[in-house]
């Protein structure tokens, strides 16, 4: 197994090389694979999964940012089926999954293949939408969570009865097209016997660059910190979690889902920062779900939906600082569905080597 750790000292001499350097974000050198003529407009896996514009008021809100300039990035959300790859405020790529089912978590690694879970598979596909790795749940089961570590591994959470499980395979290796499975370890779960509640298990869990796992569980209502032996070294109560990141100082960023809310505690569980529903000036968060954590110390909440009818006072997604200035607001509901995450395009490091915060 990729131990993240093992590359931290190679990686922070990279990191500062590109920083005296004036280098670009990895990611952003690779962006021209989806704009080849060899790139198709549906490929040969992608299924059409029409988009229902939500009818916006004539006079909507004017927000701090450049809308969909603001960042390069990728893109999706519950109920909205397709990735979709923002560059200079446009619509560049898009990859199309059929209706139904959802996409709950999304990569672009640093090759520019974009690996991804919908729930009942998982998958990884080339800037040209060529599929070169799929695995499907087994019968029962369902996928909400995924994580590139290094090219060659991934790692999935897959939902399921008696008990979830983490597993890592390793895509390049193995006798079939689903690689080979290195380990797999059991998580928790609030029922182990009711089939139905599987959906509401586990959301985005990650290996940290610390070398630790970090699961969200939304079932049992609390996020857990695991050392690499599995041994529980943080557990924090927080309502039905969607997504958790170890920031680098150590601390857990944590996303409330339905209860609006975005909280950072310390290592003895102590919110130490937090954003609350109604507590920007204008918008009514609804439904937390993804989370970036920038170089720059801005945290960008993603959410799912329309709250309590309102269209001028939801938005899809929302950069504040520390201080909680906002930044940046993507509303545009005419257009977009839901976000329930997204992937900045322009931030340093590897997405496959733990250094993307998301």
């Amino acid at each position: 197994m990729i131990n993240f750790p093992s590359l931290a000292s190679a990686l922070g001499i990279i990191t500062l090389i590109a920083a005296s350097t004036g280098d670009a974000p990895p990611i952003l050198k690779i962006l021209d694979k989806f704009t080849s003529p060899t790139v198709p407009s549906m490929g040969p896996a992608e299924k059409p999964a029409p988009f229902q514009p939500v009818p916006v008021p004539p006079v909507m809100p004017t927000w701090p940012g450049k809308g969909l300039a603001q960042h390069p990035f990728l893109y999706g959300g519950e109920g909205y089926n397709t990735i979709s790859l923002f560059k200079d405020g446009k619509s560049i790529w898009t990859y199309q999954t059929g209706p139904g089912w959802e996409i709950d978590d999304c990569w672009m690694l640093s090759n520019g293949n974009i690996l991804y879970t919908r729930m009942q598979y998982v998958e990884e596909v080339t800037p040209d939408k060529k599929v070169v790795w799929h695995w499907d749940c087994p019968s029962g089961t369902q996928s909400h969570s995924v994580q590139p570590i290094g090219l060659d591994r991934v790692l999935v959470v897959n939902d399921g009865i008696p008990a979830p499980q983490m597993i890592m395979f390793n895509i390049t290796t193995g006798t079939d097209s689903t690689g080979k499975i290195e380990w797999r370890h059991p998580l928790e779960t609030a029922n182990s016997t009711d089939i139905k509640t599987v959906h509401g298990q586990i959301r985005n869990a990650r290996m940290t660059s610390a070398g630790t796992y970090l699961v969200p569980y939304m079932d049992l209502h609390k996020v857990v910190e695991y050392d690499k032996d599995w041994n529980p070294i943080l557990s924090i109560p927080a309502g039905h979690p969607w997504a958790a990141i170890r920031v680098p100082n150590g601390d857990i960023l944590v996303a409330g889902n339905e209860e609006g809310w975005v909280r950072e505690f310390d290592r003895t569980g102590k919110v130490v920062w937090e954003v609350t529903s109604d507590q920007l000036p204008g918008i009514e968060l609804h439904w937390v779900q993804g989370l970036c954590r920038l170089a720059n110390g801005d945290t960008v909440i993603c959410t799912n939906g329309i709250r309590k009818g309102d269209v001028k006072t939801s938005v899809q997604l929302v950069e504040v600082t520390p201080g909680y200035k906002i930044v940046w607001v993507l509303q545009d509901w005419a257009h977009l569905g839901p976000g329930s995450w997204i992937q900045l395009l322009d931030q340093p490091g590897f997405p496959e080597r733990g250094e993307v915060l998301r």
